[in-house]
């Protein structure tokens, strides 16, 4: 018996029942709930808002407690899709003309979009009106998940997963289908980097790859929510350019792609899924899992030698790094950000970005960062205690950073008893 799956199902029974103006304010009060509980997901949103817009403090909390309703809106509305039999009346797309034209001659499209709003009703609407399949990642509950595809399948469209996604895409696009890929997770695994809000986001380039071997055109596919109805839009089509080669093709089109997502984002970044880790780095597996943050502040004191710093590198090769330093220390990494103190009111910074901080100074900084997004404050003692069962006497500062961060025979040897 799967009782989390009884418990949710039964829960969400009577939301069937209720008009979407009564979900939408369920939502908002659900979604305000869960940004003062939910201390893990609501730094987080902090931080990857901080990372990705230039808000005052106000904006930057308004716009994630809102990000947190938008999610809450989205669940509630599972049950209500479920029973739907037309998204007319609630959902409109302004442009199909062109996308229509297209699959009527029998060519494919590669719909590429977000997490905006309520996602999924990008698939729901497009395949009542055309042919199509979209990529879903599975979850760990089986039952749930048979649930969720039934939703998403009911219009006739087809949900693969991930590791299908170039066979089975192949085959959609070929017999005229449209792919549907919601493709602004973070992939710290791929091999391809592109700038989204200006910071390094490592994405798939599964669309771009699909569409060069195709000849198929990526069309962005965003949504918005307006006064309790969905309102979507498909960009322009970005064609493939065969004579050109894959790599810089890949490269063209994906930055393309992900610039009209992010333009779109921009105009309502709280119907975005700032909850997600779009900016995650990869962080070797030698670091302890506690201490694997892609967002880092190290504060140094006016005694500190910046030669150290190049451990940090080293345990640390992709991070977002900020630095901050008494004037006049010359900082020995240029892929880093700089900013300076001259006194200790200066080293409380209000900075929602940093997930990770290292306070080398004796100012009591622990309290203040763990109260913006912070997940833990490291300082020399902290350091010292987590590695005290492999420190020896006159073990250096960079070992010691080795031996508390990471595990042992990676970046250090353990010795044999």
């Amino acid at each position: 018996m799967n009782l989390p799956y009884i418990a949710l199902r039964t829960f969400m029974f009577p939301l069937n029942f209720l008009p979407f103006k009564g979900l939408h304010l369920l939502g908002k009060g659900l979604g305000t709930l869960a940004y003062h509980v939910m201390t893990k997901y609501r730094k987080r949103t902090l931080s990857n808002l901080s990372l990705a817009q230039n808000l005052e403090v106000t904006d930057l909390k308004k716009t994630a407690k809102r990000s947190f309703q938008n999610l809450a809106m989205t669940c509630l509305e599972y049950p209500k899709f479920s029973r739907l039999k037309s998204t007319q009346k609630v959902i409109h797309c302004e442009n199909p003309e062109f996308a229509k034209k297209l699959i009527d001659k029998g060519t494919g499209i590669i719909f590429y979009c977000g997490h905006q709003a309520n996602w999924e009703l990008l698939f729901l609407e497009g395949t009542q009106r055309m042919p199509g399949v979209a990529v879903g990642r599975p979850i760990k509950n089986a039952p749930l998940y048979r649930w969720v595809v039934s939703i998403r399948e009911k219009f006739g469209g087809t949900i693969i997963a991930p590791k299908q996604t170039i066979k089975e895409g192949l085959r959609a696009l070929k017999k005229g289908k449209f792919l549907g890929i919601v493709g602004d997770q973070g992939m710290p695994e791929s091999p391809y980097a592109f700038d989204f809000f200006g910071r390094r986001a490592w994405t798939t380039p599964a669309p771009a790859i699909l569409s060069y071997r195709t000849g198929c055109p990526i069309m962005v596919a965003t949504i918005r929510r307006e006064k309790g109805k969905y309102i979507i839009h498909y960009s322009d089509p970005i064609w493939p350019n065969p004579s050109q080669p894959l790599e810089e093709e890949i490269y063209r089109m994906m930055r393309q792609s992900l610039l009209l997502l992010e333009e779109d984002v921009r105009k309502r970044p709280d119907q975005w899924l700032w909850q997600h880790n779009r900016w995650k780095q990869e962080t070797p597996l030698n670091v302890y899992y506690r201490y694997r943050w892609d967002s880092i502040l190290i504060i140094l004191p006016r005694d500190f030698d910046p030669q150290e710093l190049l451990t940090f590198r080293e345990i640390y090769p992709q991070a977002f790094i900020t630095i901050l330093a008494p004037k006049g220390i010359e900082i020995p990494l240029s892929d880093v950000e700089t900013l300076t103190y001259e006194n200790d009111r200066d080293l409380f910074l209000t900075d929602y970005r940093f997930k990770l901080v290292f306070n080398f100074t004796k100012a009591p900084l622990r309290r203040h960062f763990m109260k913006q997004a912070a997940f833990d404050v490291l300082d020399l003692e902290r350091l010292k205690k987590g590695a005290a069962e492999h420190l020896l006497p006159g073990d250096s500062f960079s070992l010691l950073l080795k031996k508390a961060l990471t595990r042992p025979n990676t970046l250090w040897k353990k010795d044999a008893p």
